[in-house]
């Protein structure tokens, strides 16, 4: 048996899961990269890939059990598999709301009972779920993701108070915007939600504007691999990790200042072009 420290990673496939997987195992862990298109996940020295789908009973036993079986530990999990499902909250269907909590939080809170079990009896471990920002500052449109986010944060932190007796930790991370795959698919299910004739069509473009013009200027997917890493391996793990100030101090005037975050969007929105 290794006895390198092992992580299991949700979301390996793309972004920042795949950076990370490709972090952690450059430091020398061996990592259990999960996702459905296992083909994207990374192939290099230290990284085994595993078929994981988060919304399905059956794959998410089969991915704990093969990591258990292969090495007797399970030192890390990363939830950070998710997707942004978009669209106006009038308009999107709840089939669609369904999907999205079943991804961004009730994947990672299955993961975690699975867990569990093995982290106590190994007296150590940690859970990084990874959330956003997003579960503090908010814009129109991303209703549904906000509301998975700000869920984990608050599952993560009672998770934390129950299990830290064990020598185990919950921990949240933040990211603000990230140059990945995220912004283009939630417009694009953004603009799939819409109904026909729908009076957001406008909003959808400005909001489509918006994300596009920030893109450039986002922390890039290897930034946050750095902050995952530091959320596994500090001594004194923080309650929750950003990656820079800037998305620390905007989730501070969303929270303590709701009224200035909406007039501050609604101005620079009515920027964008039509």
């Amino acid at each position: 048996m290794d006895s390198k420290k092992v992580v299991a990673i949700t979301g390996a496939s793309n972004g920042m899961g795949k950076e990370a997987a490709k972090l952690f195992a450059r430091r020398g862990w061996f990592v259990y990269g999960g996702a459905r298109r296992v083909a994207k996940i990374p192939t290099t020295d230290g990284i085994r890939a595993l078929k994981l789908d988060v919304t399905d009973s059956a794959s998410r036993q089969q991915f704990i059990d093969t990591i258990i079986s292969e090495q007797g530990r399970l030192d890390v999990l990363i939830n950070c598999a998710g997707y942004g499902e978009y669209g106006p909250l009038e308009e999107i269907s709840m089939a669609n709301f369904e999907k999205q909590f079943a991804t961004n939080l009730f994947g990672a809170a299955a993961l975690a009972q699975l867990v569990l079990p093995q982290m106590r009896q190994q007296h150590s471990g940690r859970i990084i779920n990874i959330s956003s920002i997003g579960e503090d500052v908010y814009m129109q449109l991303g209703g549904v993701y906000h509301a998975t986010k700000a869920a984990l944060r608050k599952w993560s932190n009672v998770l934390d108070l129950e299990v830290k007796p064990f020598g185990i930790r919950s921990i949240i991370v933040q990211p603000g915007g990230t140059q990945s795959a995220l912004g283009e698919i939630a417009m694009s299910n953004a603009k799939k939600n819409l109904q026909p004739n729908s009076p957001y069509q406008d909003l959808v473009t400005k909001i489509d504007s918006m994300l596009s013009g920030s893109a450039a200027s986002s922390a890039t997917s290897e930034d946050l691999a750095q902050v995952f890493y530091r959320a596994a391996t500090d001594q004194k793990p923080k309650y929750a990790y950003f990656n820079s100030w800037t998305d620390r101090l905007a989730t501070h005037i969303a929270r303590v200042h709701p009224v200035l975050w909406a007039k501050g969007l609604t101005l620079f929105l009515n920027r964008q072009k039509k």
